[in-house]
């Protein structure tokens, strides 16, 4: 079961997160960042695996009330999206778990899609563990003039990364490759069928690997 945790912020804004435990042990924590859509059904149902693998999962709404969002809505709120306030409510994320007792080495980000692109820059940025990033678009353009493009940020990776691709995607995912390789960090990219039981594996495998 999931449910729904509201923290009041300094600057007077509330966010609101999405959280499952684990029902025995906890063995990390895992921010999950969502899609551009929101808060979807994907979204809660992913945390709620999660926890069920043992991590305590947490995904907070980054589009502040608008949990959900749909057609144009969906482009104009991820071109909206500022950088600055995207880090800091994964900060808040990432200091929930703290109080819950989950040390910075256990702590872990992954995200799909939007989420999956603000990953990256989260493990470009934050002292965490380690970071997967699924499908994440935005690699050459910036998705939003608050957000990098993911292969300028793939050389300040501060924690293992993965990042997971299609098979068809472009000569994009290659470049990121390459920029990933080209850095000191255990990180890499692979590609998967979209549906591959074998990527949530992996991405599984990864946290297991470095958050220890």
């Amino acid at each position: 079961m999931t449910r729904i945790e509201t923290l009041s912020l300094t600057d007077g804004r509330q966010l609101r997160m999405t959280v499952a435990e684990p029902e025995n042990a906890v063995r990390g924590g895992l921010v999950v960042l969502h899609e551009a859509r929101g808060i979807t059904t994907g979204v809660r149902s992913l945390v709620k695996s999660l926890a069920a693998e043992g991590w305590l999962a947490v995904a907070p709404h980054l589009y502040g009330e608008a949990d959900r969002v749909h057609g144009a809505d969906v482009h104009d709120q991820v071109s909206r999206l500022s950088g600055d306030a995207v880090l800091e409510d994964t900060d808040v994320a990432f200091v929930w778990l703290g109080q819950q007792g989950v040390s910075a080495d256990r702590m872990g980000v992954v995200g799909f899609d939007l989420g999956g692109s603000v990953a990256m820059v989260v493990a470009a940025s934050r002292t965490i563990g380690a970071a997967v990033t699924v499908q994440g678009p935005g690699i050459l353009e910036p998705l939003s003039d608050g957000l990098p493009a993911l292969v300028d940020v793939a050389g300040e990776l501060t924690c293992p990364w993965l990042g997971i691709y299609g098979d068809d995607e472009s000569e994009a995912v290659e470049k990121l490759r390459d920029a990933v390789i080209a850095g000191e960090t255990a990180s890499d990219v692979v590609r998967f069928d979209k549906t591959s039981d074998e990527a949530w594996q992996r991405a599984l495998n990864w946290f297991d690997a470095h958050l220890r």
